[in-house]
């Protein structure tokens, strides 16, 4: 069926990602998966397809433009790689990149955001800490003032690029309880006072680096305070939607790969002198998988558009995160079940992609959460 929000430039897009990722990516993500890592120079090579680019001014390295169904295209394609931790690896920058274009000063935006953009250096996003993730209201860590530094104390968990990054946009508390008391400060590696270790074995994402950071005292110069003091929670909330449109999308990719994938299978397998594909309760899994994903592209198509024209959808938002991270964990399942016990192996995509579900229904804020915020929307 035509999408009638394809354009030729968005169409070249998509082609030009897909056609990276099935020559560079693809073939190798089972060593890197084994590995823990993916080598640094990809950073740069995604870098040059412009895809950190975003939203991002071409004075600093960026496309000068935005476009909400290329940010889903990109998201949708890298997880058609078959090993999401490839793209959180590469994608862990873009959530810190908003901010420090948003509200970072003139010169800091001059001497980071070109490196960032290419894939140079790394930059993360650290707001989840160990004393609660999505409860972003809660912050403990602390910032105070001490003359022409801040003094940050406290600790972080779950950051993605942790262990590469160079640099840090960390929100602390400055201010009394609640969303108006947290600020965003960018941190650097060195600072003294900063610590960093790597999270241990996780079910899914391995190579992707997580890290946990430590702040002991950690000193930062006034000047490394991002926008206004105590109005940080903003700019999280805005940078929160992005991520959570390109998780869904994410999703949706992961949703095909698995459908390719049973529908291989279920074409070569042959039990009970016919193929797979002949009997109906397979046909029927397929079908079922297959609609499941075009409503999700659908959905997601729908909120694109809105963010084009300006909304910010954040019900909706909110909702696709949760629905698309179900109809994942559906079609996971029965991609399982058609495979057999060869979904079963290690270096299957099946096998990887349903331990990956499960980050993916938390990560970017928790299913219940995003149900939570999408019933608040709606004035319920």
């Amino acid at each position: 069926m035509k999408n009638p929000f394809e354009t030729e430039e968005r169409a070249a897009f998509r082609e030009t990602v897909s056609r990276f990722v099935s020559q560079e990516i693809t073939p190798f993500v089972e060593e890197w998966e084994e590995a823990g890592a993916i080598p640094w120079e990809l950073h740069q090579k995604i870098g040059a397809l412009g895809v950190f680019g975003f939203a991002v001014d071409e004075a600093y390295g960026g496309l000068g433009f935005d476009d909400a169904f290329m940010r889903a295209a990109w998201a949708e394609e890298i997880a058609r790689c078959g090993a999401t931790g490839v793209g959180a690896a590469l994608g862990g920058r873009v959530i810190s990149i908003g901010p420090i274009h948003a509200l970072g000063s003139e010169a800091t935006k001059q001497k980071l955001l070109p490196d960032i953009v290419a894939g140079r250096i790394g930059s993360s996003l650290a707001i989840t800490e160990p004393s609660g993730g999505s409860d972003v209201a809660n912050i403990q860590t602390t910032a105070h003032r001490d003359g022409n530094e801040f003094v940050i104390n406290g600790s972080k968990t779950f950051i993605t690029g942790g262990m590469n990054s160079d640099y840090f946009v960390v929100a602390a508390r400055t201010g009394g309880e609640g969303l108006t008391g947290i600020s965003l400060f960018l941190v650097n590696v060195d600072t003294p006072g900063f610590s960093r270790t790597e999270m241990g074995k996780k079910m899914g994402w391995w190579c992707s680096d997580q890290a946990t950071l430590y702040f002991d005292n950690c000193r930062v110069p006034a000047e490394s305070l991002l926008g206004e003091e105590n109005r940080g929670f903003i700019a999280i909330m805005n940078n929160f939607n992005m991520e959570r449109l390109f998780m869904a999308a994410q999703a949706l990719g992961m949703m095909k790969v698995l459908i390719d994938e049973s529908l291989s299978w279920a074409r070569e397998r042959k039990t009970f002198g016919k193929h797979l594909i002949e009997h109906q309760v397979i046909r029927h899994k397929l079908a079922e998988m297959s609609a499941r994903a075009d409503v999700v592209e659908s959905y997601i198509q729908h909120i694109c558009w809105a963010v084009n024209e300006g909304e910010t959808p954040i019900a909706e938002i909110c909702k696709a995160k949760f629905f698309s991270t179900k109809e994942l964990e559906f079609c996971a399942s029965e991609a399982m079940q058609i495979l057999g016990g060869a979904g079963y192996l290690r270096g299957n995509p099946v096998e990887r992609l349903y331990r990956e579900v499960k980050v993916m229904a938390i990560g970017g804020g928790s299913e219940e959460i995003m149900r939570d915020l999408a019933a608040r929307q709606m004035g319920l």
